[in-house]
């Protein structure tokens, strides 16, 4: 991990984000971009009227002093910070930012107070996982530690999830984490016998891993929602983060949609960790 981009709105919940990148940051000698998407109107940004510029410049020097003065906290000692600037009106073109720096993680604060529906679809966090290609880090509060040692990671089973399962695997193992997958059994018309569970992870291990290794880290819960079966689980096996696949553009809201409850990440005391499919 050597790069992390914390997208800053200058809110309580975005220096929890940036504590967060500082800690990650020390720990495996990263820098830190810090990133302000300054919003402005295509009228402030397009107009060829000198007082209209005049106008943009103001407020893009504005924004840099405040954007200064924030990042004067004493947490970011000893820790690279790259500050950035952009006008950009909506978090969507985080990822562009992204990829230009070669960031291997975004982290972002939200509140989530109205379960995952509100907690991610029409807000900025959720524009950022939808566009994001590499992992998001959602965090709702200051975590005092960040040592994410045992991961609960939301699986299915299905060859569509082989790409997340994979680029979880490859952060976890080189960060020295434990990753169970945790598949929920469900009393409807998703239910599966154990045999056919079964063969679905034989399947899913062959294609993804080759070998059946991992068969002894996957966590078989049932239960009446995957929103309860997940944190559950999450809890019996002391869990430190919960990581959750999506499904990119198409949005969490599509991915969760009669699988993983709503309010996995609003009910979770865990930060969350998204993964694109």
């Amino acid at each position: 991990m050597k790069k992390i981009i914390v997208p800053i709105d200058f809110s309580n919940h975005s220096e929890y984000a940036l504590k967060t990148a500082a800690k990650l940051a020390r720990e495996y000698k990263a820098e830190v971009v810090a990133l302000h998407m300054l919003e402005m109107s295509d009228i402030m940004l397009s107009s060829s009227d000198g007082l209209q510029h005049e106008k943009t410049a103001f407020f893009l020097k504005l924004a840099e002093k405040k954007f200064k003065a924030f990042l004067k906290k004493d947490f970011l000692q000893d820790v690279k910070v790259i500050p950035l600037v952009k006008h950009f009106k909506i978090f969507s073109e985080v990822n562009d930012v992204a990829v230009k720096t070669n960031a291997d993680l975004i982290i972002m604060g939200s509140h989530g107070t109205s379960g995952l529906k509100e907690y991610f679809v029409g807000s900025n966090t959720e524009r950022v996982v939808r566009h994001a290609e590499i992992p998001v880090l959602v965090v709702k509060k200051e975590l005092p530690n960040i040592h994410f040692d045992v991961v609960a990671f939301a699986c299915d089973f299905s060859e569509e999830g082989i790409t997340s399962y994979l680029k979880a695997k490859q952060i976890f193992e080189k960060i020295g984490a434990k990753m169970y997958l945790v598949h929920v059994n469900l009393p409807n018309n998703r239910f599966k016998s154990s045999l056919e569970i079964e063969r679905s992870v034989v399947n899913f291990f062959t294609k993804a891993d080759r070998h059946l290794d991992k068969m002894e880290d996957v966590c078989y819960v049932a239960d009446y929602t995957v929103e309860d079966g997940l944190l559950n689980c999450a809890n019996k096996i002391g869990a430190d983060l919960i990581a959750i696949p999506t499904h990119g553009r198409k949005g969490l809201a599509h991915f969760f949609e009669g699988s993983i409850g709503e309010d996995v990440a609003n009910h979770a005391t865990l930060p969350v960790m998204t993964f694109k499919i």
